[in-house]
């Protein structure tokens, strides 16, 4: 796609999507959101980043290799947390059994383990998003030639 003003209104906007997708991560523990939805949020920047500039352009930026590890690396912190949980506590993934507080407005480091797991799955979420779009872009292309 050659539209200039596409481009550049894309730049500035992908960087404010980003951040605030980074911001319901990192808040959803304390405010409506967390990781799925901040996920959500990235990944669809990186989408939307695809669409204007291409595939090849996009890849530079976000290859597939580190969506498989992120991806990966998501399911392993998750894991990670709650098997930690389950030796501190006896329970998988407890966070009030293992003393932690649950929460507290304005405090961003009141969640005990809850930031770690929102963290995990905005990763999750947001490499399984561009990994589920290229792999219909790479098969519609291929249907194509």
């Amino acid at each position: 796609m050659d539209d200039k003003l596409l481009k550049t209104i894309t730049r500035l906007v992908i960087p404010f999507i980003e951040v605030y997708g980074i911001f319901i991560i990192l808040n959803g523990h304390l405010s409506p959101g967390g990781g799925f939805s901040g996920g959500a949020l990235l990944g669809t920047s990186l989408i939307l980043y695809t669409l204007v500039f291409g595939v090849k352009k996009s890849e530079k930026k976000f290859s597939p290799r580190v969506s498989v590890i992120l991806e990966s690396g998501g399911v392993l912190l998750i894991i990670g947390v709650g098997i930690f949980g389950m030796i501190m506590t006896g329970f998988f993934l407890s966070n009030k059994a293992a003393g932690f507080n649950i929460g507290e407005f304005g405090s961003l480091f009141s969640g005990g383990f809850i930031p770690l797991l929102m963290i995990a799955i905005g990763l999750k979420v947001a490499s399984t998003f561009i990994t589920l779009f290229h792999s219909v872009i790479e098969e519609d292309y291929h249907e194509s030639v």
